[in-house]
C-alpha cells in the first residue's frame, strides 16, 4: 500500500470507511498543510482496497502480492 502524501487532503474517509481499522491520520503533515493517512496497523490490512476506492484524491495504491504457486 501507498499513500500519495501530496495528493491527501487529511479527509479521514479512508480511515472511516477501513473495516479492520488499520488506517489512521498520521502526525505527518504535508506540503499544503494537512494531515496525511497511514497504515498505522499493518498487521489488520487484508488488502481490501475499499480505503483506495473511497479516497476523493486517488491518494492511496493498494498492491496485492501474488500467490505462491
Amino acid at each position: 500500500m501507498t499513500f500519495d502524501e501530496r495528493m491527501c487532503k487529511g479527509c479521514g474517509l479512508c480511515v472511516h470507511f477501513c473495516a479492520k481499522k488499520a488506517l489512521g491520520l498520521s502526525e505527518r503533515i504535508n506540503a499544503a498543510g494537512y494531515p496525511v493517512a497511514a497504515l498505522v496497523k499493518p498487521e489488520q490490512c487484508n488488502g481490501c482496497a475499499l480505503c483506495a476506492v473511497m479516497c476523493p484524491e486517488v491518494a492511496i495504491k493498494v498492491y496485492k502480492e501474488a500467490a505462491s504457486q
